[in-house]
């Protein structure tokens, strides 16, 4: 049987599902927080892995670009709010990240789902990223996220 890597099912053009979640500083952040602003927002599976800080990092050192362009950046990962906290240290990002240890948002994006990792297959987080409008519609989902020139996907 030939595996098949889960897919969101939200597109281009559709709402973005709201949400409201807990940042590393447990603050709350909400969907309504970026009205009239473009958001990235990226889901991402494990801090402090090589693909994730790869990511992280190439987000981080565009970051200044990226709000010029009128972005806002936040990342979601289900880790717990220490391990945020630790990689935001370790890594000097200056974007938040949701700790969405529930799947909330994972769920309601539909980055939840089966994966494939070194011929072992299994359930977690799809790594995708949603370009949400100043209206709160879908402008893009990327899908095939390149960890090391994501900024260039997003702003192409």
């Amino acid at each position: 049987m030939v595996f098949t890597q889960h897919k969101t099912h939200i597109k281009a053009g559709d709402k973005a599902p709201k949400f409201s979640a807990s940042d590393q500083d447990g603050k709350t952040i909400s969907l309504s927080d970026f009205s009239g602003k473009k958001l990235v927002l990226y889901f991402y599976p494990k801090d402090d892995t090589p693909g994730c800080t790869a990511e992280a990092c190439n987000l981080r050192d565009n970051y200044k670009m990226l709000l010029k362009k009128g972005y806002a950046v936040v990342g979601v990962s289900a880790d717990e709010v220490k391990k945020h906290l630790k990689f935001i240290k370790k890594f000097s990002l200056p974007f938040p990240l949701i700790a969405d240890t529930e799947k909330e948002l994972c769920t309601a994006y539909g980055v939840w789902g089966k994966k494939k990792f070194m011929g072992r297959e299994f359930m977690g987080i799809v790594r995708t990223t949603f370009i949400i409008s100043e209206k709160g519609i879908i402008d893009e989902v990327i899908e095939k996220v390149d960890n090391e020139n994501h900024t260039a996907q997003i702003l192409k």
